[in-house]
């Protein structure tokens, strides 16, 4: 049986207790700390050296940027470092982001804890561990993005072609490439889809 230190960084402090409580019942779990506060973190690391770091995306209450830009900073200065991604955002453009920078897994938040002990397991034995039942599609561009957010608001495609400083040729190129990419036919498919997968935020 591998021994497991872990640390939490998350903005939620019932979920960080819930979890902390969850994994007390398990012997492999020989130290759980949590952190809400990003400044810590560094210094944390240094001094404790956790096994595994779990990460949430979501960090909007205590950081200026999400957990992935969090892991990809923090693995650019402890490239040895397993983190992995737990989150209830378990989406296909979020998980290959992960992979991308480096972490280890991608462990949707809603996983029972004896499911979650196993995989925190085989990650601190060297295991990579990502669910790839749900299909990737292509990434999108930043533009492409940034496209479907203004169609999201509401936006003409006149008023589109203007606010990117492009011609609307150009804008029907990229929505052909978004059409494309996402596998729909229609403007409002392609903003549900993007939003189903995580490329743009919902609309409130």
């Amino acid at each position: 049986m591998f021994l497991i230190n872990i640390l939490l960084v998350d903005d939620h402090a019932l979920f960080s207790k819930s979890l902390e409580i969850a994994l007390s019942d398990y012997p492999e779990i020989t130290s759980f700390e949590s952190i809400n506060d990003i400044s810590r973190l560094d210094n944390f690391i240094d001094t404790n050296r956790p096994d595994i770091l779990l990460m949430d995306i979501n960090l909007k209450n205590i950081a200026s940027e999400d957990g992935l830009e969090l892991a990809k900073q923090l693995l650019y200065r402890y490239p040895e470092q397993k983190i992995v991604i737990l989150s209830g955002y378990d989406l296909p453009v979020y998980r290959s982001e992960a992979e991308k920078i480096g972490a280890k897994g991608f462990i949707n938040k809603n996983i029972e804890p004896e499911k979650l002990v196993s995989f925190l397991s085989q990650i601190s034995q060297g295991a990579v561990i990502f669910n790839r039942e749900i299909p990737f599609l292509e990434e999108l561009t930043d533009c492409e993005k940034q496209i479907l957010r203004l169609i999201a608001a509401g936006m003409k495609r006149k008023e589109i072609a203007a606010t990117l400083y492009i011609s609307e040729r150009t804008l029907s190129n990229h929505l052909q490439h978004i059409f494309e990419k996402l596998d729909v036919t229609s403007s409002v498919e392609a903003v549900t889809k993007a939003i189903q997968m995580g490329y743009i935020p919902p609309i409130c």
